[in-house]
């Protein structure tokens, strides 16, 4: 027994690194979760990978009405959504006054249009189900949590642009747990440190994404990298898997009362120079 069972989730990005470890923990839990990622390749081969049930969406969630197709597909698979995880995303660094308008606009896009269109799209079968546990006298949660980062928060240099959208999920996060707490709808965020993922790692050729058939980099230098020691008062860089584990308890029942918060997941790193 799991305390998600019955439960329906989505997870974007949830492929690889955090989103997959999320996806595995709300499964193993007794979640039906919906797998996301560019690659619909990639996010079969890790939906047939996970133990328990699972549906799939492999698209960009930034062109057209791909946003709207994820949710369906939880809908069309399981019958209803439960859980949203807004988590898709990377990173296209560089210093402001080196920035394209191209480069700022994606990171935008991801981090910021793309949860507001799916969390658009869920509304319905997020808020209507509520609505008449409501009108029964009966006390069901749901739960929405939404993907920051402490580059959002506190700012990075070098990262106006994920810094923008990220800080930017915070108050779509604040502004929804006002409007969507009559239905019982939990919504919060998480806000990541260092985190041992693809965006973390080495910045070097092997480390590279296509989108739209374009080669993007990512990755941070070996010498910030060697900084997380010093930087983190635990001492290393998380793991994805204690990445999800936060996310999960904003998924549990043990969330019902933690409303509109942003939970921060860092090893202690909170600011400074760098995130």
């Amino acid at each position: 027994m799991g305390v998600l069972d019955g439960k329906v989730a989505v997870v974007t990005g949830s492929a690889r690194g955090i989103g997959r470890a999320t996806a595995e923990l709300l499964a193993e839990q007794g979640a039906s979760v919906v797998i996301n990622d560019l690659d619909a390749d990639v996010a079969e081969q890790t939906a047939s990978e996970i133990q328990g049930d699972t549906a799939v969406f492999g698209g960009d969630l930034t062109k057209g009405d791909a946003p709207e197709k994820l949710i369906q597909t939880a809908i069309d698979s399981f019958g209803k959504l439960d859980i949203l995880v807004n988590n898709a995303g990377y990173t296209l660094d560089a210093p402001i006054h080196k920035m394209s308008d191209d480069w700022w606009d994606r990171m935008i896009d991801i981090h910021l249009t793309v949860p507001f269109k799916v969390l658009r799209a869920a509304a319905p079968h997020l808020r209507e189900p509520a609505k008449a546990e409501k009108e029964r006298g009966e006390e069901v949660f749901r739960k929405v949590v939404n993907v920051s980062s402490i580059s959002g928060t506190m700012g990075n240099a070098g990262q106006a642009n994920y810094s923008a959208g990220k800080n930017g999920v915070v108050g779509l996060t604040r502004t929804l747990a006002k409007e969507w707490g009559q239905f019982k709808i939990n919504v919060n965020a998480v806000a990541f440190g260092y985190i041992e993922t693809r965006l973390t790692a080495s910045k070097d050729e092997s480390n590279q994404m296509e989108i739209d058939g374009e080669k993007v980099q990512l990755g941070i230098p070996d010498q910030l990298r060697s900084m997380a020691s010093i930087l983190i008062p635990l001492g290393r860089a998380g793991t994805p898997e204690e990445a999800a584990g936060g996310v999960f308890f904003l998924c549990s029942p043990w969330s019902n009362y933690v409303h509109g918060q942003v939970l921060n997941i860092t090893g202690g790193q909170f600011g400074g120079m760098t995130s």
